[in-house]
C-alpha cells in the first residue's frame, strides 16, 4: 500500500504551526497603544484606526522556499512579484486599498545582477498593485543563508499597507445559509504547498524531474511552471466592492480551503460547500508523480494545502452573484460560483464524484 505523503513531511507540520501561533495573543496588550481608537479584530487579521472613520490595514509576507525554485532555475525577475502579491493579497482582505509596499530581502551576498532581477518583480508586483515602494533592506546574512549556486541564497519579505473607509470595511461576520462563494482563479500553485511540491516533481529534492524537463500534460519547463507569479486581485477586490456588498474575502493560501473555518469563528452555526473546481494541470502531475514514486497525496491533502485552482475567494449574497461576476469579469479575472455557505458545521468539497470533508 502506498505511504501517504503530507505537507507535514516536507517540513511544514500545520498542527504544529497553530499551536505556536497561540503565543501571538500577547501581542493583544499592546492594542492599548492605538492613538485613535480601537484596534477591531477581522477573521483573518486586524485594521487600526489612524484618524477620522479611517483604518489601515498592515501585513507582512514571504516567498517562502519558492525562492529555491528560483535558485534551481537561475531565474529571479518573477519572486518580487510573489512578495507583493503575497502581503498585498492580505491587505485586501478587509476591503482596504493598498498604499504602500516595502521588502526586506535577505541574501548570502549583495550580488548586483541577482538584486537587479530581484528589483524587476517587485516594481512589476507594486504596479499590479498599483501602490507605491516605499522603501527596502538588503542584509548580507551568509552564515544564515545558503544557496543552490554558491553565494545565492536569499529571502524574500514584503509588508505592505493599505487604507480603508470604515463604511467600506469587509467584516466578515454575519454569513448566513444561502450566501454565496465566487471564485477567483488562481495562476497556479502561487507561493503556498511550494515544500511539498518541490520534494515530489524536482530530483534535486527526491523528486522526478529536473527542473528543465517538461512533464506531460505541462507546455513549458517545470521549474518555470512552478515560477508562475501569485496573482494580484487587488483590482477585483476593489471593483467588487465599489459596485456591491463583498461579506467576506479569503485568500487562499497556507492551509487553502482550511482558511474558510476563521469565518465560522464570526457567524456562528455556519458551515461551507465548495463543489466547482478546476485545477490546473501543474497539480494533478503532482499526485500523478507521487504514484509513480510509490507514495499517494490524498485529494483531501491537496485541498489543506493548495489553491487548487482558486488563489482568492468572495462570499455575497444570493442577489449580488451575477453583478458580482460581470464586475470582476470586467476587471479581466476569471471568476465563478464554486460553492456557498451551509448550515451544518465544517468544510465539505464536492470533487470528482467524491465528498471530501475537511473539518
Amino acid at each position: 500500500m502506498a505511504r501517504e505523503m503530507t505537507y507535514a513531511d516536507s517540513g511544514v507540520d500545520r498542527e504544529l504551526r497553530a499551536s505556536s501561533k497561540t503565543a501571538l495573543r500577547i501581542l493583544r496588550k499592546t492594542y492599548r497603544f492605538s492613538h485613535y481608537g480601537k484596534v477591531l479584530r477581522l477573521p483573518y487579521g486586524n485594521v487600526f484606526p489612524f484618524g477620522g472613520d479611517r483604518y489601515l490595514d498592515l501585513a507582512v509576507e514571504g516567498v517562502g522556499t519558492k525562492v529555491l525554485v528560483a535558485q534551481l532555475a537561475g531565474k529571479y525577475d518573477t519572486v518580487g512579484i510573489d512578495g507583493i502579491a503575497m502581503a498585498v493579497n492580505d491587505v485586501i482582505r478587509s476591503g482596504a486599498r493598498p498604499l504602500a509596499v516595502v521588502d526586506n530581502i535577505h541574501t548570502e551576498i549583495s550580488d548586483l545582477s541577482l538584486v537587479k532581477q530581484l528589483m524587476k518583480g517587485i516594481v512589476k508586483g507594486a504596479e499590479e498593485a498599483h501602490c507605491i515602494v516605499a522603501g527596502g533592506e538588503i542584509g548580507d546574512v551568509p552564515e544564515l543563508i545558503r544557496g543552490l549556486p554558491a553565494k545565492i541564497g536569499l529571502d524574500i519579505v514584503v509588508a505592505a499597507v493599505g487604507e480603508v473607509h470604515k463604511h467600506g470595511l469587509i467584516f466578515g461576520k454575519a454569513l448566513e445559509p444561502g450566501d454565496l462563494i465566487v471564485g477567483l482563479r488562481s495562476s497556479g500553485i502561487h507561493s503556498n504547498g511550494v515544500s511539498l511540491a518541490r520534494k515530489i516533481l524536482f530530483e534535486q529534492w527526491g523528486g522526478k524531474y529536473r527542473p528543465e524537463d517538461i512533464p506531460e500534460g505541462l507546455d513549458r519547463e517545470l521549474a518555470h511552471e512552478v515560477l508562475e507569479p501569485t496573482k494580484i486581485y487587488a483590482d477585483s477586490l476593489l471593483a467588487a466592492t465599489a459596485e456591491g456588498k463583498v461579506k467576506a474575502a479569503v485568500h487562499i493560501t497556507g492551509d487553502a480551503f482550511l482558511k474558510f473555518s476563521r469565518l465560522a469563528r464570526f457567524s456562528k452555526k455556519i458551515g461551507f460547500e465548495l463543489d466547482n473546481f478546476k485545477p490546473q494541470e501543474v497539480f494533478e502531475l503532482i499526485q500523478r508523480t507521487a504514484s509513480q514514486l510509490g507514495c499517494k497525496v490524498t485529494d483531501k491533502e491537496m485541498f489543506r494545502t493548495f489553491n487548487m485552482g482558486w488563489g482568492f475567494a468572495l462570499i455575497v449574497e444570493k442577489s449580488e452573484l451575477d453583478m458580482t461576476l460581470d464586475v470582476l469579469e470586467h476587471t479581466g479575472i476569471q471568476a465563478e460560483k464554486i460553492g456557498h455557505v451551509t448550515d451544518l458545521e465544517g468544510i465539505t468539497i464536492f470533487h470528482k464524484g467524491n465528498k471530501i470533508v475537511l473539518q
